[in-house]
């Protein structure tokens, strides 16, 4: 039973906000399997640092293009804002065949990330205020016991209709962690779920594999972190046009250690 002090808005808070250190960067890879079981594969260095809201920046994340090879030397920046700005994210990707950087506008915060089966709203900061967090109960598969809670938004056309989130339930809730989510729409259909597992790397929490399903599509998205490194200093240049045309040499330089 949770206690009397942990209803869902706490749980929520201290299990699905954790400390993801004050940069990252690592391989990065998207496998992407359709209804035919079909596969596509991309591997990208992966550049990640929180603002924490300075200037109204939440964080900004930079991705090397290494996998496949006629994609190398492409790169993709993404500058997210704090969610109280209510602004959508900023992105640019660089091609290296037209050695052009191109603005990329995001017109729906429901559109694809990356192809996959998460959305940028999936993937954006958002408000605990923007949803009503009840607390549902536990329930326990495999041995394994969790914590379940039902997100409803408040605003009046929302992306879903409510998502459902399982929190690990540990002896210690610094342990707790975000292990599914489950997207419904607007009827109260489930839509598509997502499983994550995560690593902690120098005190931060970070995930390692996410696996997210359509319940629509048949489609299967799978994303990775290896070779992680946490808390280096990353630069603030890195975050450049500069660094997207440089992509191959930037590469080299910031290669993690193997």
């Amino acid at each position: 039973m949770v206690p009397v002090a942990l209803d869902g808005l706490e749980l929520v808070r201290q299990c699905g906000q954790k400390y993801p250190g004050e940069d990252q960067h690592g391989v990065f890879t998207v496998t992407l399997r359709d209804r035919e079981g079909r596969v596509k594969r991309s591997e990208y260095l992966r550049f990640w640092k929180d603002y924490k809201g300075a200037d109204g920046i939440a964080d900004k994340m930079l991705l090397f293009a290494t996998y496949p090879p006629d994609a190398r030397g492409s790169a993709f920046m993404r500058v997210a804002y704090s969610p109280e700005l209510n602004r959508p994210v900023d992105q640019w990707i660089y091609l290296p065949l037209l050695k052009k950087i191109r603005r990329v506008t995001i017109r729906d915060p429901g559109d694809s990330f990356l192809n996959s089966n998460l959305t940028y709203a999936d993937v954006s900061q958002r408000p605990l205020e923007a949803d009503d967090h009840r607390y549902v109960g536990e329930t326990t598969i495999d041995e394994v016991t969790f914590h379940v809670v039902e997100s409803t938004p408040r605003e009046q056309r929302p992306l879903y209709g409510k998502r459902v989130f399982w929190f690990l339930k540990t002896d210690n809730l610094d342990d707790c962690v975000t292990a599914r989510v489950d997207y419904y729409d607007g009827s109260g259909e489930l839509i598509k779920d997502q499983f994550i597992k995560w690593q902690r790397v120098d005190g931060a929490w970070v995930w390692e594999r996410v696996l997210v399903r359509s319940r629509v599509s048949g489609s299967a998205s799978v994303f990775e972190l290896s070779d992680l490194r946490i808390n280096t200093g990353l630069d603030d240049e890195l975050f450049s046009a500069r660094s997207l045309e440089r992509g191959p040499e930037m590469i080299q330089r910031f290669r993690p250690a193997q």
